[in-house]
Parts: C-alpha cells; structure tokens; sequence
C-alpha cells in the first residue's frame, strides 16, 4: 500500500493501493455529482467515467458560483437588502472554496482511478 497522496487528496477517499480504496473513491465521487447519476450503471461499472462526470459536474458548479458572485449584486440590488446581499457573496465565496477542493480531490482521485502514481518532490 502507498500511503502517499498528492495534495488535494480527499480525507474520505483511502489511498491508493489500500484494501478498497476504490470503492471509497466511487462512494466520494458520487457524493458529489446529482444523486440521479447512481441510475447509471456506466458510472458504476467504470469509476474513470464517473471521475470524468464528477469533474464535468463540479466544474459548472464552480463556474456559476462565480458567475454568482460577479452578478448578484448589480442583479439582486433592488429586491434583497444589502445584509441579504453580503450573506449570498460570503455564500458564494464559501461555495467557490468547496468546489475548488473538490475540483482539485477530483482531479487527483481520477489520476489514481487512472494508474497515476504520485511521487513527493523533495
């Protein structure tokens, strides 16, 4: 087992190489995506493609929170007093921050799925 992973790596996802480290990564990887994705038994049977659904499906998430933070102010301005306003771009903010993560756990869990092998830099 290579307890090593690379930075991003997600707490709920064992490491690549440990007893059913793989069945962790599907469990986390579906946690992300839409809970109609499940119905799909492609997604089950090929944990690369759901890596690459999850990727698709957390980078649109991203891209319309920050959508959301550049435009909910001059769009909202007039129907949500400015307190409401600052909560949804602290919202957005914290959105933007999960989904980065996700992003980055995605990206490095789909490499393992794939046979990538992280090595540390000294």
């Amino acid at each position: 087992m290579d307890a090593t992973v690379p930075p991003g790596w997600p707490d709920e996802v064992r490491p690549p190489g440990a007893p059913d480290w793989e069945r962790t990564a599907v469990a986390w990887l579906f946690d992300l995506v839409p809970p109609d994705y499940r119905a799909h038994e492609v997604l089950r049977r090929y944990p690369v493609l759901l890596a690459r659904f999850a990727a698709d499906h957390v980078s649109a998430g991203l891209e319309a929170a920050r959508t959301g933070w550049r435009t909910v102010r001059v769009e909202l301005a007039d129907q949500l007093p400015p307190d409401a306003i600052e909560a949804a771009i602290t919202a957005y903010e914290r959105e933007g921050a999960r989904l980065a993560a996700a992003a980055r756990g995605v990206e490095v869990v789909g490499g393992a799925l794939r046979g990538e092998r992280w090595v540390p830099r000294l």
